[in-house]
C-alpha cells in the first residue's frame, strides 16, 4: 500500500467513529507491520510511562487486533508501572499470536520479572526447538535457562546449560569474546558448588573483559574470604569503588530486570 494512501487511512482512521472507519486488510503481514511502525512511532513520542502509550496501541487494536507486537509494546507499558503480572498477561497474548517470535521473550519476563524459574525453562527449552541458537535480549537461549536452574539449585543443569551458551558464542571462527556476565554468573555457580578454583578462574575471565564488573569483583572477594586468600580486601575495595561510581550489568531493562543475586553496598560493607 503506497505510503501516502496508508497515512490518509490513519487519517481518518484516528478522526471517524468506528462504524465510518476504511477497512484494512488485516490478514496481511504487509499491512500489520505497516500500521504497527506508524502507532509504535507515535507511542514513542509519549514513552511507555505515559498513559497515552496505551492510548495509541489500544486504537492500533481497535483496528486489528491480531498484531502480535501491539501486546507485547502494552506489556512494556506494564512494566513500567510496576504490574509484571499484567506484563505477563499481554505478553501471554502476544506468544498466542506468534509463538515463534515471542515465547523466548516471555521465558525472558519470566526469569527477570516475576522469577518464575520453572516457567522461564519451559518456554525457553521450547523456543530453542522453534528457534535454535537465537538470541533474546543480548543473550542465548540458554543464558536464562542456565540462570533459572541456578536459582533453583539445579547446579549440574545450570553448568550444562552455561557450557552450552559458551559454545553458541563461539561458533563460526571461534574468536568471539564471551558475553562478561556469562562468564560471572558462571563464576557464581561455581562458588555455589564451593568449586572456588573454578570460580577463580570464570571470575577472572569476566574481569578481564569488564575490570570494574562491581558483582564480579565482589564474588571475587568472597571467593577469596573462603579460601583465605588476602586479596580479598582489595577486590571488596574495588567492588564498592564500582558501585559507587555507577558501574553495573550493563543488561538492558535493568529498570525493571532484576538479575540474581545482585549486589548492593550494603551486601559489601556488611561482609
Amino acid at each position: 500500500m503506497p505510503h501516502r494512501i496508508l497515512s490518509l487511512l490513519l487519517l481518518l482512521a484516528s478522526i471517524l467513529p468506528a462504524s465510518a472507519q476504511p477497512g484494512f486488510d488485516c490478514s496481511s503481514k504487509r499491512t500489520q507491520d505497516s500500521l504497527f511502525q506508524t502507532y509504535a512511532h507515535k507511542a514513542r513520542t509519549f514513552g511507555p510511562d505515559d498513559p497515552r502509550w496505551d492510548v495509541t496501541f489500544d486504537s492500533l487494536l481497535a483496528i486489528c487486533p491480531k498484531i502480535a507486537e501491539a501486546y507485547q509494546e502494552k506489556g512494556i507499558r506494564q512494566m513500567f508501572i510496576g504490574d509484571f503480572e499484567k506484563a505477563i498477561a499481554y505478553n501471554d497474548t502476544a506468544v498466542a499470536l506468534d509463538r515463534e517470535r515471542w515465547l523466548a521473550y516471555r521465558g525472558y519476563l519470566h526469569c527477570m520479572l516475576t522469577r518464575n524459574y520453572e516457567k522461564a525453562v519451559a518456554d525457553l527449552e521450547a523456543a530453542e526447538l522453534l528457534t535454535p541458537n537465537a538470541f533474546t535480549m543480548d543473550h542465548t537461549f540458554s543464558f536464562f535457562i542456565a540462570l533459572s536452574h541456578m536459582e533453583l539449585g539445579n547446579y549440574q543443569e545450570a553448568e550444562k546449560y552455561f557450557l552450552k551458551d559458551i559454545a553458541q558464542q563461539k561458533r563460526g571462527e571461534g574468536n568471539n569474546d564471551i558475553h562478561f556476565n556469562t562468564l560471572l554468573y558462571f563464576g557464581i555457580l561455581y562458588y555455589l558448588m564451593n568449586e572456588f578454583d573454578q570460580a577463580e578462574l570464570r571470575l577472572t575471565e569476566c574481569l578481564q573483559l569488564y575490570e570494574m564488573h562491581p558483582m564480579a569483583n565482589y564474588y571475587m572477594a568472597m571467593t577469596m574470604k573462603v579460601t583465605g586468600n588476602q586479596r580479598q580486601n582489595a577486590y571488596f575495595e574495588k567492588a564498592r569503588q564500582a558501585l559507587h561510581d555507577g558501574y553495573a550489568l550493563n543488561e538492558p531493562n535493568l529498570r525493571f530486570a532484576r538479575f540474581p543475586r545482585q549486589i548492593t553496598m550494603e551486601d559489601i560493607e556488611k561482609r
